[in-house]
Order: structure tokens, then C-alpha cells, then sequence
């Protein structure tokens, strides 16, 4: 069913709250801004809501790093296959706090798309160290070692509860990608988020569920225009696949693409 009026609203606020846009001041304390935004006056709190909405920053209290535009795309993919009966769930590999599947799930609740679940991958111990020896052009910075990247399965449950929207339609899948995606319990994917940020993390995801993602559903990189090894990453497997479905831009960073047929 569409979205009503009081449901758009929810989902708005939502996603202004998961981001931190609506607490956001000159003063929050980001951990790290986007190096191209250091010749922008960062003490104009508009300038701060433009890099917030575009995800551009690190915020502290954020459940989410996504920006608005990338959530809003999560709503506009979500939406879509459930208006056009594209079956299978919704999996992010790679979920931080939570804040996307926490929106993804409110997604769905709204739609009234009882049928579907939230799969949520993550070591729940942040990312792991980059591996040169298999893939020689993964992202050079060592990310295991950044304690903000990290996010226990404990805090990320606590985050859905408070929104009350934690129940039995979500689920965790804890571990290592190279140990836990080729396995993965989830059959059909409708939306598969990939917000792994290294090589491995994305080649791993998609050689493990893009089979899973039947014609109509949607494949999403977050971070396709932030690391180069991650774009690679995709470039490879499209190229070795022979997938030719465009990407499309969502902001700086995020990109997506509608599988077409099998």
C-alpha cells in the first residue's frame, strides 16, 4: 500500500534522527569530514546540514553515517519492490549502529510488508584488516584499527529497541563475510546495501548474494565513489558477470543498480 501522509512524516523525522541532522551544530564534534569540504566554512551550520545530508562526515551520535540521500534511496528501492511484488527480503552487509536497517525495517513496517525481513551482516567487531597478498588492490588504510568504525550486536539490538522496532523479522548474521555469506540463511534478497568499505568485504558479498537477487530487485554500494578498491571491487564482478544493468548516482559516495533479467 502507498505511503500516507502521517507515514512520510515518520519516515522523514526518521531519518533526520538516525542521521543527527535534526541535533546537528558547528560544534558536534564530527570524527572526520570529507577532505574536499576543507575549504568550506564549517562553522555555518548550513554547510553542516548540506555535508550531513550528503553523508560527508562522521558524526558522534548518529545511528547512521548514510546521510538523508542514501536512506532516501533505501525508502525509494524498499518501496519499489514492494509495489512492483519483487520478492525476498532486505540484507546490508556491513550495518555499523544499525541506522539503515533500523529506517529499512520502519520501511517496511509502514508499507505493511509483514512478509519480508531485515538481515543485518557485520563482524560486530568493525572491519577486518586489509589482505594484500590475495587482493593486491585493497584499500590501503587499515581500518580494523578505528575504534569508531566498531559497533558490538549488543549496542546495534539496543538501537532497534528503542525504536521499537526490534521483533523477529530481523535478523543477525555475526561474523567474518568470507565465513558467513556463502552460507547465509536468506534465500531471496529484494534489496541487497553493501556498506563493507574494502575489496573483500564487497567482492565476498556479491559473489556470495547477488544470485539471491531475483530480476526487478536492487544492488546498493555505499561506498563506491569514497574507496577505490571497493569500486573495483564491483567494476570486476559486473565485468566477470557480464552485467550491463546502469548504475545509477545516488550522492558523492552511493550508487545503485536494478537487476534486470537473470
Amino acid at each position: 500500500m502507498p505511503v500516507d501522509a502521517s507515514g512520510d512524516r515518520y519516515l522523514t523525522l526518521l531519518m533526520q534522527v538516525l542521521t543527527d541532522y535534526v541535533n546537528i551544530s558547528v560544534h558536534d564534534g564530527s570524527e572526520f569530514v570529507r577532505p574536499e569540504y576543507a575549504g568550506l566554512d564549517l562553522n555555518d551550520l548550513a554547510v553542516r546540514r548540506a555535508i550531513r545530508a550528503e553523508g560527508g562526515d562522521w558524526p558522534q551520535r548518529a545511528y547512521s553515517m548514510s546521510g538523508l540521500k542514501r536512506l532516501a534511496n533505501m525508502r525509494y528501492c524498499i518501496e519499489a519492490v514492494v509495489a512492483d511484488g519483487v520478492p525476498g527480503d532486505v540484507v546490508e552487509t556491513g550495518v555499523w549502529r544499525g541506522g539503515a536497517c533500523i529506517f529499512s525495517k520502519a520501511v517496511l513496517d509502514v508499507l505493511g510488508a509483514q512478509d519480508r525481513w531485515v538481515w543485518l551482516a557485520d563482524s560486530f567487531q568493525g572491519l577486518p584488516p586489509p589482505d594484500f597478498e590475495r587482493y593486491p588492490g585493497e584499500f590501503a588504510a587499515d581500518l580494523s584499527t578505528i575504534d569508531y568504525l566498531k559497533a558490538g550486536r549488543r549496542v546495534v539490538e539496543e538501537n532497534f529497541r528503542r525504536f521499537g522496532l526490534l521483533d523477529g523479522r530481523v535478523r543477525f548474521i555475526e561474523g567474518w563475510f568470507r565465513d558467513t555469506l556463502p552460507t547465509a540463511p536468506v534465500r531471496s534478497i529484494a534489496v541487497l546495501r553493501l556498506d563493507g568499505d574494502l575489496y573483500e568485504s564487497t567482492i565476498v558479498a556479491l559473489d556470495s548474494l547477488y544470485d539471491r537477487v531475483p530480476p526487478g530487485g536492487f544492488i546498493v554500494i555505499d561506498d563506491f565513489g569514497a574507496v577505490p578498491a571497493c569500486a573495483d571491487a564491483v567494476r570486476d564482478f559486473r565485468q566477470r558477470r557480464g552485467i550491463t544493468d546502469p548504475i545509477v548516482e545516488i550522492d558523492w559516495t552511493g550508487v545503485y543498480w536494478r537487476k534486470g533479467s537473470a
